[in-house]
């Protein structure tokens, strides 16, 4: 059984252990060894995690598979004080994906989004991530791409995709 809950400002290290755990299996094929752990660092740092929360208005979801923490949502509403929600992260350890994980994350951004009065749900990816499928198969559609410089020579290049709600 997956159950889903907001994470509490003492559980955003498990948000950090899950992010650790995935991105390699996730990002090895596409990124530099020496690129995952500048972003690692850069975006799940327990004090950049927690400005998120405080300053930035984002929420993480935490799921919850027979006891075990297998995956991760961060979102948030209003972005750019527009009626759109921004799902910023979304990652299931590896040992827990094709398990309805995901899937189960994804929902409930989407019923909590809904129920907040957004018109859309919207995200980037990276290009050449496998996950752009799932959202694919979610409803999403690629509505622009971009290149961010995230500093030291390195670059997210992403597809922004969003949804209708």
């Amino acid at each position: 059984m997956i159950t889903i809950t907001t994470a509490a400002p003492e559980q955003l290290a498990i948000v950090q252990q899950i992010a650790y755990a995935t991105w390699p299996h996730t990002f090895g094929s596409i990124l530099s060894p020496k690129q995952i752990d500048y972003m690692l660092k850069m975006m799940y740092d327990l004090d950049v995690l927690t400005e998120s929360v405080e300053k930035k208005n984002v929420v993480f979801l935490l799921a919850n598979v027979d006891g075990v923490f297998g995956g991760f949502a961060g979102y948030e509403l209003h972005y750019k004080k527009e009626p759109v929600s921004k799902l910023h992260k979304i990652y299931v350890l590896p040992s827990m994906q094709g398990k309805n994980v995901g899937q189960a994350l994804m929902s409930e951004v989407e019923r909590i989004s809904r129920e907040a009065g957004m018109e859309k749900l919207s995200l980037n990816v990276n290009r050449d991530n496998k996950a752009a499928g799932f959202y694919e198969r979610n409803g999403f559609t690629k509505t622009g791409e971009e290149d961010i410089d995230i500093g030291d020579g390195f670059f997210m290049n992403d597809a922004i995709m969003t949804k209708k709600l």
